[in-house]
């Protein structure tokens, strides 16, 4: 989007895309292979970790039955020693079968679903046992939910027909029951990937059976002993009161329906909220429809789950697609709620659980409303001069045309004001000024739109004073975007000439007034770098480029091309630039450091015979820059200036050519790209290093805009002052002053900058580089004050806890390193490192009283660290649902949930940031824009501002300390917009959301403006 044609010294094209190799591929096949097996491994494990758990509980189940009842004990223990071994062993001898054909093993156990003991097994389905593997992770089942699993061998129906466990224990029951809960039924201890659970989870809730959340731990003795003391002490307590527990017998009737659980004390009675199931016979038709239906759900959520692991290999990505498919097509952005609890968001078929806040207490009547505050774009930092010529005029109204991304700039060079001409829709190209000072031309690159459709490049024409477009040229006519412009002089700008970024690079002729092509033929293959019209006949037309000088004629509708002849003179790589003398030559620049002028001759009749036309050819050489000239500029009274490159130098010369002064501008801002003149003795300088300098020859030169030169990643704002902190991939660290609008210093690093964060104090910021070493600047001095590394991976987040005592580094090894801080920010000691991420660390946030982080990783994690606790990851994510947080960057979480688009694949989000009153959330995208939602923002498709500007990815915002300001950044733009917060009216403070601070007035609906749009 952001890439150009033209070049320095020289011209080369991006390299062909390298395919790997054929060892690269096989290496990457054989790694895929491996992580299939690991993960295969995983999920066995996990199986048979938990067959040990069903196994630790049997001897629970007999304790109990032993304590209450000796007859029920004795049945109980023959059918354990018999089933049990038998599931052992089949269930070792295949249990990769069993993986792979879920529906050919048996199974033996002793415990029916209403807690009775049953008749022999049956040949049924047995699902594929629970695991803990973070991709595959199931519920297991609740003891006799499946068909065959109630039953007991025939031999032992007739003695014990209708003896129901229920009967065996006090309360009907609930013993059983309890003991179940309290082992398994602990709320929100979900593992990180219970996301692929379905609705069936809220069908085993009202089922009173296993929870979707289990313990991973092992039952231990000393669990045993106390839950046996505590089924004892409620078994006792009928007793107590005069009523004994009831022998079951054949003809003993079951316990009534309405039969409550004995309540418990303690912090699991909660737990067991619901209703319990009305006990039903074991022969009865309804327990074998229901069992054989709850079969199927779970083999069905098993499968899928099964898919779940299968695409995370991705050599197996293929033989999962049907699965995958029910959980979201890649590339996709969905939700499911689960009511008052939870809400899952899908992004590349991957699901993300949020938890609702407790504060919530209807997530589905919440309502989305564009923020009443809105952007108005303030001020625009940096200048396009690496790759753009021509592109600095000065208008009769004392101020300096430029452009920068998707903005044509207007800065009055003396009141230090700037006014935006902001129609274009991608990246500005080149520009042009009309013979009348007051209209503008300015072309611009194609692009594409966020699904990757083409948008066509065009021309504008506008009028400076007003900044209305007047006419839009060429939509649908150029290719690939618009390279040069230029208007005619000698019919007071009647005709522009544009060239195109096409192979052939087409020069087309158009009338300015009705807005239609007058002429169009193929250029040349090579770049083209100016086009101008004669000054003095606007049939004439000349262009220059690598190689080249032509000398076009118009004339009926048709151009006709002339080549410049080089001659004697050695024919150089690049013509950089020209300009008409007054004596109507063409002076040229090239990359051997020489002026050329170049006139008409007559036909060579001796060589070319009768009828030989006259020839364009060089007529004086003079060597004037060492190193390519960039730039000549015509002054009044017939003198020329020229800008070198390899010299930096400036030099006027006379209408003769021989030179008069000369200067040269500091190394720091590198070459002279381009040059417009003041009052003949005042001028302003365009650089390579995106700079634009003012000054004289004898005064020397300063800057008065200024940029960084490649891609932008770093962003901080400053806690307490109106300054914030940039870094990027020219190695320059860069202080700006929001309020004066310019840069306060900038220093040169050895390595590129990617993160950066202000101490709370202010005294210090940290920067993170590319090498995993990170630096602390000193405010004041600019000096390096501490110096670490971590890890041998770039740094993705630098993070000062709210109070300054800690700093998290988040790293692309996978790891949080945490740092206590002492001596106001200058001194740092290792704390710690949070490790649980399976990908690298993108953004985190500290809460409000510095304990804890939440962070976000490459694969759409979303975890959370205790660290005062020594880094611990919080396996409970249910506990950080109503936690607050001192700042809210991380892309993936319930208040930010509704930033993400319809077609998100997770990465089209690089950025964002809430305000500091907690009312608005910025957002910085892969599609050029910023958007501005509501806060909290926790529904997709949530209304939004958009804002356009920047004509590449968004790399990074941020709000000031005040919020009266939001800077964000671009990429490949290098360009820097701050962005002035305005409120267009307040609202009814009911209608926020209630985790909303309280301070917080309404958002109330807000219209677009012009250059803005709610989506």
């Amino acid at each position: 989007m952001d890439g150009s044609t033209n070049s320095l010294d020289d011209v080369s094209a991006d390299s062909s895309a390298e395919f790997p190799d054929r060892v690269s591929m096989m290496e990457g096949r054989l790694q895929a292979q491996e992580d299939e097996i690991t993960l295969l491994k995983s999920s066995l494990a996990d199986a048979l970790r938990r067959l040990r758990v069903h196994d630790q509980l049997i001897p629970l189940l007999k304790q109990q039955l032993i304590a209450v009842n000796p007859a029920a004990a004795r049945v109980l223990n023959q059918v354990c020693s018999e089933g049990c071994s038998r599931g052992r062993k089949q269930s070792s001898s295949s249990a990769p079968d069993e993986l792979r054909h879920p529906n050919t093993s048996q199974v033996t156990n002793s415990h029916g679903e209403n807690g009775h003991i049953g008749d022999s097994v049956s040949p049924v389905p047995r699902p594929r046992p629970p695991t803990l593997d973070s991709s595959t992770q199931t519920d297991p089942p609740a003891l006799g939910q499946y068909p065959g699993q109630d039953r007991v061998p025939l031999a032992l129906t007739r003695a014990t027909q209708s003896l129901f466990l229920e009967d065996a224990l006090p309360g009907g029951g609930s013993v059983l029951e309890g003991a179940r809960a309290k082992l398994h039924r602990i709320q929100g201890m979900e593992e990180e990937d219970e996301e692929g659970e379905d609705e069936t989870g809220r069908e085993r809730e009202k089922d009173l059976s296993w929870a979707s959340s289990l313990v991973e731990e092992p039952i231990h003795p000393t669990t045993i002993r106390s839950l046996q003391r505590e089924v004892l002490q409620e078994a006792n307590g009928p007793e107590e009161q005069g009523s004994a527990p009831q022998t079951p017998s054949p003809s003993s009737p079951a316990p009534p329906k309405d039969q409550a659980p004995i309540p418990r004390a303690g912090p699991l009675s909660t737990i067991l909220a619901g209703e319990k199931k009305p006990l039903v016979r074991r022969n009865s038709e309804k327990l074998a429809k229901e069992t054989q239906e709850k079969t199927k759900k779970r083999l069905d959520k098993k499968a899928a789950s099964s898919a779940n692991l299968l695409t995370r290999s991705p050599s197996l990505e293929s033989r999962a697609k049907d699965l995958v498919s029910t959980a979201g097509s890649p590339g996709s952005r969905r939700a499911t709620y689960s009511q008052g609890q939870s809400i899952k968001m899908f992004i590349r078929g991957r699901p993300i659980t949020m938890y609702i806040p407790s504060n919530i207490q209807n997530y589905e009547d919440l309502k989305m409303e564009p923020p009443a505050e809105k952007l108005e774009l303030d001020w625009v930092y940096g200048y396009r001069g690496r790759d753009c010529r021509a592109n600095l005029y000065l208008l009769p109204s004392g101020e300096a045309v430029y452009f920068i991304a998707c903005v044509v700039v207007l800065y009055h060079v003396n009141t230090r004001t700037q006014r935006h001409y902001r129609k274009h829709t991608d990246c500005v190209r080149c520009l042009t000024i009309h013979p009348d000072k007051v209209r503008v031309a300015s072309g611009q690159t194609a692009g594409v739109d966020k699904d990757g459709k083409p948008l066509q490049p065009f021309v504008h024409i506008w009028d400076s004073s007003t900044l209305v477009t007047l006419q839009q040229i060429g939509l649908g006519t150029f290719e690939r975007g618009v390279g040069s412009v230029a208007f005619s002089t000698a019919d007071s700008g009647a005709y522009l000439c544009v060239i195109d970024d096409s192979n052939e690079h087409m020069l087309s002729v158009w009338d300015c007034a009705k807005g239609t092509k007058h002429a169009e033929v193929k250029s040349t293959n090579e770049a083209v770098f100016a086009v101008e019209f004669n000054p003095s006949d606007s049939g004439n037309i000349i262009t220059c480029g690598k190689s080249h000088v032509h000398f076009w004629t118009l004339s009926a509708g048709s151009l006709t091309k002339k080549q410049g002849i080089f001659g004697k003179y050695k024919k150089p790589k690049f013509i950089q630039c020209f300009v008409f003398s007054l004596t109507g030559d063409v002076l040229t620049g090239d990359s051997d450091g020489n002026i050329l002028t170049w006139g008409k001759s007559p036909g060579d009749v001796k060589t070319l015979g009768k009828g030989a036309k006259e020839t364009f050819q060089i007529m004086r050489q003079t060597q004037a820059h060492e190193g390519s000239v960039f730039t000549l500029c015509m002054l009044q009274g017939g003198a020329v200036l020229s800008g070198g490159g390899k010299d930096r130098k400036i030099i006027r010369w006379s209408a003769d050519l021989a030179p008069e002064r000369e200067c040269e501008i500091p190394e720091m801002f590198g070459a002279v790209r381009t040059l417009a003149d003041i009052d003949g003795e005042e001028l302003l300088v365009g650089t390579t290093r995106n700079a634009i300098l003012r000054g004289t020859f004898s005064d020397g030169f300063v800057a008065i805009v200024q940029g960084h030169m490649d891609e932008m990643w770093g962003l901080a704002t400053h806690p307490s002052q109106n300054t914030f902190f940039t870094c990027g991939h020219d190695k320059q660290v860069c202080l700006w002053n929001t309020e004066e609008h310019k840069l306060d210093w900038c220093t040169t690093l050895e390595e590129y900058g990617l993160c950066a964060d202000f101490c709370p104090n202010g005294a210090v910021v940290s920067v993170g580089l590319s090498t995993g070493r990170w630096l602390v600047l000193d405010m004041q001095t600019r000096e390096v004050v501490s110096d670490f590394t971590d890890g041998n991976e770039q740094l993705s987040v630098m993070r000062y806890s709210p109070d300054g005592s800690f700093l998290a580094v988040g790293s692309h090894d996978n790891f949080i390193y945490i740092y206590t801080v002492t001596e106001s920010g200058r001194r740092y000691t290792r704390f710690g490192k949070c490790n649980g991420h399976s990908s690298f660390i993108t953004h985190l946030d500290w809460s409000k009283d510095g304990k804890y982080i939440m962070s976000n990783s490459g694969d759409y994690e979303i975890l959370y660290w205790e660290v005062a606790g020594g880094c611990k990851l919080l396996r409970n994510r249910f506990e950080s649902k109503d936690r607050e947080w001192a700042s809210y960057t991380c892309v993936l979480g319930f208040h930010v949930m509704g930033v993400w688009l319809e077609g998100s694949d997770g990465t089209d989000i690089n950025a964002l940031c809430r305000s500091h009153s907690e009312r608005v959330v910025a957002v910085a995208d892969d599609f050029c824009k910023v958007h501005l939602f509501q806060y909290p923002c926790p529904k997709l498709k949530a209304p939004s501002h958009r804002y356009e500007g920047h004509s590449s990815h968004v790399t990074n915002v941020r709000f000031t300390h005040c919020d009266r300001h939001l800077l964000s950044i671009g990429g490949k733009d290098t360009c820097i917009l701050q962005w002035r917060v305005t409120r267009a009216g307040t609202g009814d403070s009911s209608e926020r959301l209630a985790s909303a601070p309280a301070s917080a007035p309404a958002l109330a609906p807000a219209s677009s403006s012009s250059h803005e749009s709610s989506s």
